[in-house]
């Protein structure tokens, strides 16, 4: 399971965000810069941060010499509010929430209950991990089987 390209650029941005935050604190980080340094389309990436500041993730200041900067600090924002910040959902299952079933017929499919426990894990997890944990290194390790790890990360 991966995210779409809009939390996973939205994240790399916050976090560019993040490591300039205490040298342009006043003014702000231009989106031209992170678009450029992050290799994502300016265009794209106003789309991004126009819903990232509605959810209170970032605020901006206009004129010259404006930018974005986070609204917070980088360790009270967690990975899964800026995913779900870009109306990214965090479930692995095709239902919709208040729909009838993952199938056709509006019932649940037999591997449902599986797909919606891992949706909860995956949103656990970013739910414990904030930006500062990601600029840092200090992110929390999953154990996995040995013999597993090599085939999951080719996938």
């Amino acid at each position: 399971m991966r995210l779409s390209t809009k939390g996973r650029y939205a994240v790399m941005a916050l976090a560019d965000l993040a490591a300039r935050q205490d040298a342009v604190a006043a003014r702000g980080v231009a989106l031209a810069e992170v678009a450029e340094r992050q290799q994502i389309s300016l265009s794209y990436l106003e789309q991004l941060f126009s819903r990232l500041r509605r959810r209170g993730l970032v605020v901006s200041a206009r004129g010259p010499g404006g930018g974005y900067r986070l609204a917070r600090g980088a360790e009270a924002i967690t990975i899964a509010e800026v995913v779900l910040a870009v109306d990214e959902p965090l479930r692995a299952t095709r239902c919709k929430d208040g729909g009838k079933g993952c199938m056709a017929r509006g019932e649940r499919c037999v591997t449902h209950d599986l797909w919606e426990e891992m949706g909860r894990q995956l949103y656990g997890y970013l739910a414990s991990v904030s930006l500062a944990d990601v600029l840092n290194g200090s992110l929390r390790r999953v154990r996995r089987a040995p013999q597993e790890s090599a085939a999951w990360e080719a996938a």
